[in-house]
């Protein structure tokens, strides 16, 4: 048998033990990165049809009117708002706190270990990665549920007031600061506040009917003294002259934080100029329903406005190309 020709080094790549070693642990690394980013895609995805099911029309002036780049870590953060409200808004008072304290739990441990099972936790310890502030927004957002749980009604509007102050508006926080305004974040902050305030009011007088079926009340008994009406009444469904000019009251606060609002699209970045311009604009077309439904709000909330919001969000949309 004649010899084998030697082997030349294009002919062959010897891989000595330690190089073997590195090459093992890169292939090992790039798998698992790959199936990291695999289940990331799969938990944004959930967390996206989460919040296109509870707010469309905010959910598509996200998707028309945000940067791309931002727009997986303001859905991420707003589904893990409603999925903690959820959590917190149903059942005996006594279930919801011991539903907060272990959701509290959850929350810090997938934070402090960067690890969880939970898709919405895992899309929002990720986008936290990238925005370094989104943490203390969320230990701010806990810290204040426990006024959501414990809610029934409100004495005085100051107490409404203390109530957004701890909930409505740590929960708004967590996305509006995703949009990174510029150096006026105090500025910015207090507008937030003061839309906030209005859209609180805005939901509470949708929902009237639905939650004086669970016990609960977003109307002042400050508010209801003033136009003689009582709880009651209003739990028996009794519609009155009282009731009709209450509900104006309420729409004459709202108004004037919402056309106040419209200046919060000169303290985003530029880029973000017409979702927060549409945004506002959506809670203006809300509340005109409310205005038509009047004291019919005792028995149903107001129907959706999709013709008037698909236009806001088209205005918009061609606004921000024009832009570009």
């Amino acid at each position: 048998m004649r010899n084998a020709p030697p082997l030349s080094p294009q002919s062959t790549t010897v891989v000595r033990p330690k190089e073997q070693s590195h090459h093992a642990h890169l292939v090992s690394h790039t798998r698992r990165s790959r199936r990291l980013r695999s289940v990331l895609r799969r938990d944004y995805t959930e967390q996206r049809r989460l919040v296109a099911r509870f707010a469309r029309a905010e959910y598509m002036a996200v998707r028309l009117l945000l940067p791309a780049a931002v727009v997986p870590d303001v859905i991420a953060a707003t589904a893990f708002m409603h999925h903690s409200d959820n959590l917190i808004d149903q059942g005996p008072l006594d279930e919801r706190l011991k539903a907060l304290k272990s959701w509290e739990i959850q929350v810090k441990d997938a934070f402090d270990s960067g690890s969880t099972d939970q898709s919405v936790l895992r899309a929002l310890v990720h986008t936290a990665g990238r925005h370094a502030q989104l943490e203390g927004h969320v230990q701010a957002f806990l810290t204040g549920a426990p006024a959501e749980v414990q809610w029934e009604g409100f004495d005085t509007d100051d107490d409404f007031r203390r109530y957004v102050d701890a909930y409505s508006h740590p929960a708004f926080m967590l996305i509006a600061r995703l949009l990174e305004p510029p150096a006026q974040a105090d500025a910015y902050r207090t507008g937030c506040r003061t839309f906030i305030e209005s859209s609180q009011r805005l939901d509470f007088l949708e929902d009237l009917a639905d939650d004086l079926g669970t016990g609960r009340l977003g109307l002042s008994q400050e508010s209801l003294t003033a136009f003689g009406i009582t709880r009651a009444q209003l739990e028996r469904g009794e519609s009155s002259e009282g009731l009709e000019k209450l509900i104006c009251h309420q729409v004459e606060l709202i108004r004037p934080g919402l056309v106040a609002s419209q200046s919060l699209a000169d303290l985003v970045n530029p880029r973000s100029r017409q979702f927060m311009t549409a945004l506002v604009s959506l809670q203006q077309i809300r509340l005109q329903k409310v205005e038509e439904t009047g004291v019919s709000l005792l028995r149903k909330s107001p129907s959706k406005p999709i013709a008037a919001s698909l236009r806001v969000l088209a205005r918009a949309y061609h606004a921000a190309r024009r832009a570009q």
